[in-house]
């Protein structure tokens, strides 16, 4: 159930670049332009403290837009499916808000199931002519000094990894710097420009998939830091190699959650991550490139084998896969998908199919506007119908691993707890 919360908005504008910036129109490479990244991405930030949070970042952030002066600009399409950027200046929408509520009162939002969050994400934009700002973003003042960035985050232009460098930046600048210490880098052309590509870009998409029926329910499971280390020192034991925090996580999210729906026999199950490719081009993207450079890894296997298989048995399955991903972009790169017809963006959308997400890399954690780190970043819900797991830190001051799931109806909810507490706890 909802925080009853009362959040007054007190002003709402849009938040330009400091200094005159380049007038001009820039393409998005062929990743960036992809349909399934014509979305938003939504997130809360909570932060401790902060007197006049709102005036200091919209300060900074009218100084960041002068570097990264393209997520001030507006989406535009020259034809169907030709994503561009006018560069226009017409800055970011910015909404300043107020609550006589303390954070304490409502823990910090650690219940993600409580958090109102229509109230602390920016409101509707008042008709405009333009389509939508690429960066908005509402302040939220608490009576305890804490406040709350909502922010909504156009993910054609940046992937999280690009979206939390620009956030650092404005952490920068609300802090002192006079320009970020990472320089922003636009680079969208790494993508080879072939014929065959741009012509698959061009085509229409097709229609859309049958929607499922089903409801996924929300479920937290929280892993402190000394147990996530105790796997992977067992893991190093029992096969001589070493492995990472997300892919113990991963292997035990996606085996419990097999166990738990308990599929009927011969039931293919996949597993889909996304890995960042920045450094696979040759030569690698610069430090500061902030678009879209990712590629999905995909694992299949029947539901019988992840059931009866140890998590360290998974976790080899993921290690392997990845191993796989050099070439695999590769091939995307040249254009080879489109032989066969398949879209490795476009997994299948079922409840067979689990999607996890790594954020405990991103960068998000680390965003300072002058007092210290958030205590919790939150994703939102995207969709209730894609499974999906979101691999992120416990709230400060604990240590650890925070795995955030839609990923079960609600006849499997208790099962899929019962084996992911089982499965992290075994011994190997």
């Amino acid at each position: 159930m909802a925080v009853a919360l009362s959040v007054i908005r007190t002003t709402r504008s849009l938040v330009k670049p400091a200094e005159e910036t380049p007038f001009t129109t820039l393409d998005l490479s062929l990743i960036d332009r992809l349909p399934v990244l014509r979305c938003n991405a939504r997130t809360l930030h909570v932060f401790r403290r902060g007197p006049e949070a709102a005036s200091v970042i919209r300060e900074a952030l009218s100084t960041a837009l002068v570097p990264y002066y393209p997520l001030a600009g507006r989406l535009a399409e020259s034809k169907p499916g030709c994503l561009q950027i006018e560069c226009s200046g017409e800055g970011a929408w910015f909404v300043e808000a107020t609550t006589d509520c303390t954070l304490d009162s409502v823990n910090f939002f650690d219940d993600v199931q409580s958090i109102p969050y229509d109230d602390l994400l920016p409101d509707n934009i008042p008709q405009m002519e333009r389509i939508d700002p690429l960066v908005q973003m509402q302040v939220t003042q608490f009576s305890c000094g804490g406040f709350v960035i909502g922010l909504i985050f156009c993910h054609s232009i940046c992937d999280g990894l690009g979206a939390a460098q620009f956030l650092n930046a404005v952490g920068e600048i609300a802090r002192g710097l006079e320009k970020p210490s990472i320089e922003p880098v636009w680079h969208r052309d790494f993508f080879p420009s072939s014929q065959t590509h741009q012509e698959a870009a061009l085509l229409p998409p097709a229609g859309p998939p049958p929607m499922p029926d089903y409801k996924l329910e929300h479920a937290n499971i929280d892993m402190p830091m000394i147990q996530i280390n105790r796997l992977k020192r067992e893991f190093q034991q029992v096969t001589g190699r070493s492995c990472s925090a997300f892919e113990i996580v991963a292997a035990g999210f996606w085996s419990s959650r097999t166990r738990a729906i308990n599929f009927e026999a011969n039931t293919q199950v996949k597993l889909v991550f996304f890995a960042n490719c920045r450094q696979l081009l040759d030569p690698p993207l610069p430090n500061g490139f902030y678009g879209n450079c990712f590629f999905p890894v995909t694992i299949t296997a029947s539901s019988e084998s992840l059931r009866e298989a140890m998590i360290f048995d998974v976790v080899k399955m993921i290690q392997e896969a990845k191993t796989k991903l050099p070439v695999e972009f590769g091939k995307y790169l040249k254009g080879e998908h489109l032989k066969s017809g398949e879209d490795p963006f476009a997994p299948p959308l079922t409840y067979t199919t689990l999607f996890v997400s790594e954020w405990g890399r991103l960068g998000f954690n680390h965003v300072d506007y002058q007092w210290g780190p958030p205590v919790h970043v939150v994703p939102i819900q995207g969709s209730s119908i894609i499974p999906v797991g979101i691999v992120g830190s416990m709230p400060l001051p604990n240590k650890g691993i925070r795995l955030m799931t839609w990923c079960v109806e609600e006849a499997h909810r208790l099962p899929f707890l019962d084996h992911v507490h089982g499965v992290m706890d075994q011994e190997l």
